[in-house]
């Protein structure tokens, strides 16, 4: 497996795709099995799993269930150092770029880097952009930073920018769990047509409409948690049935 190869090969391809988002606090163990009935009928590519926050350091455990239920590559979305386990296929190594907490720009990456130089997952250097939903998120509070405005498109562009310079292969645009509103499209497009990486957007997507229309705009991969958290007949509009002819649905 190789998760960057196959999502630079997505996007080469036109081909969309999809993650969801589990966040360990906030899923039962037990379910999982059965969750992943009605994720395997929906159009999802990619599994992420981590949150701002693991209070019961439940991530490994998670990632441990969600691995013997699922082909689709697990990848960590850590909210900091401790949830980096060895058992998921990839982790996305963040750095928060709209923020000026080094400990989110840098030193959570040299502790995670200490850890990561010895275990057998691949690592995707990701630029991490927090975008105003409309919500105070909990990346904000943990953080101690404040998300870019949406109508400073320009300095939306230039962080994105200065990420893929800084050699950055992924950027992710997010208007936090929860979002009150979305990335706006035209933020997404002006960012997709700055950059030559491949773009993760999430936050605040609740519809297929929202979904597709991020994708029009020039989204990459969409990330959807709430949603799904709050209302898993979610799946039932995800169905590739529906609408396999704009996604990539492919096992990796």
């Amino acid at each position: 497996m190789n998760i960057y190869k196959d999502i630079l090969s997505a996007k080469e391809k036109g081909k969309k795709l999809l993650a969801v988002l589990i966040d360990p606090e906030k899923i039962d163990i037990k379910n999982i099995d059965s969750f992943f009935k009605k994720v395997h009928l929906s159009i999802a590519t990619h599994i992420f799993v981590g949150g701002s926050t693991d209070k019961d350091k439940q991530t490994e455990n998670v990632v441990i269930a969600i691995k013997k239920v699922t082909k689709l590559p697990v990848i960590l979305f850590p909210g900091d150092v401790s949830q980096i386990t060895n058992y998921a296929d990839g982790i996305l190594f963040l750095s928060l770029l709209s923020g000026r907490n080094p400990e989110y720009l840098i030193t959570q990456q040299i502790k995670g880097a200490a850890i990561l130089k010895h275990l057998n997952i691949e690592v995707l250097p990701t630029g991490y952009v927090l975008i105003d939903g409309k919500k105070e998120t909990a990346t904000q509070k943990v953080s101690n930073t404040k998300p870019i405005a949406q109508d400073n498109k320009e300095l939306i562009v230039n962080t994105c920018l200065a990420g893929e310079f800084s050699g950055k292969k992924l950027m992710y645009l997010e208007a936090g769990s929860g979002a009150k509103i979305p990335v706006d499209t035209t933020v997404i497009t002006l960012v997709a047509q700055s950059l030559k990486t491949p773009l993760i957007v999430g936050g605040g997507i609740r519809s297929i409409t929202q979904l597709n229309n991020a994708y029009k705009a020039g989204a990459d991969m969409v990330v959807i948690g709430t949603a799904f958290e709050n209302d898993t007949a979610f799946f039932d509009d995800l169905k590739d049935t529906a609408i396999t002819s704009n996604f990539l649905q492919t096992i990796i």
